[in-house]
């Protein structure tokens, strides 16, 4: 029970945490590896923390903390224009990241959250916004736009002429300088 104790203290306030993580932080206390997947396996089976992806854990029931199972990541799409105030609608969690992971929909505490994966050149225009107790890396408005046209997504008249009364064009145009032709030529559609 101390370990658990010292592990609550330790990783309370992270936004999540890995197996390697537990290990390294007890390692000086000998404890073995096999105990670490077993505490950490009866935590979960508790409740006490949350198995956002394999190997990776969260003392945190909000769903904003699943990205950090994807790191380098950030969130992007519909969950951009949620967390920027752009549209009113509640949406799940998209997690964009340039790691050879499943794409798809993957389930954290009863939700659901989207998995994209993007190429190493298009990881860009994000920063990072202070969400509760920790910073979440959040694609900038512009980027967001470009996203939308980079994943095909359908994107509503509304919302783009919401997006166009905070777009600063210069960085649109440097972001666009970094993106394939057909994304360019998407996004000026989008905004013309």
């Amino acid at each position: 029970m101390k370990y658990v104790r010292q592990l609550r203290e330790h990783f309370r306030n992270a936004p999540a945490f890995t197996i390697n993580d537990v290990k390294v932080f007890l390692r000086s206390k000998g404890i073995s590896s096999g105990y670490v997947h077993l505490l950490l396996h009866n935590l979960a089976a508790k409740g006490e923390i949350g198995k956002i992806s394999r190997g990776t854990y969260t003392f945190s029931d909000d769903a904003q903390t699943v990205g950090f199972a994807f790191r380098p990541f950030y969130y992007g799409l519909q969950e951009a224009l949620s967390i920027r105030n752009l549209w009113e609608q509640e949406t799940n969690p998209v997690v964009i990241t340039p790691r050879s992971v499943r794409s798809g929909v993957r389930t954290f505490q009863g939700g659901n959250f989207l998995v994209k994966r993007i190429s190493r050149r298009m990881f860009f225009g994000f920063e990072l916004l202070k969400y509760g107790n920790f910073w979440i890396p959040v694609s900038d408005v512009e980027k967001t736009l470009i996203d939308f046209a980079y994943f095909r997504q359908p994107l509503s008249r509304e919302t783009a002429q919401e997006m166009g009364k905070k777009l600063r064009m210069k960085v649109l145009r440097a972001y666009l300088r970094r993106c394939p032709v057909w994304v360019g030529k998407k996004v000026l559609e989008s905004i013309e």
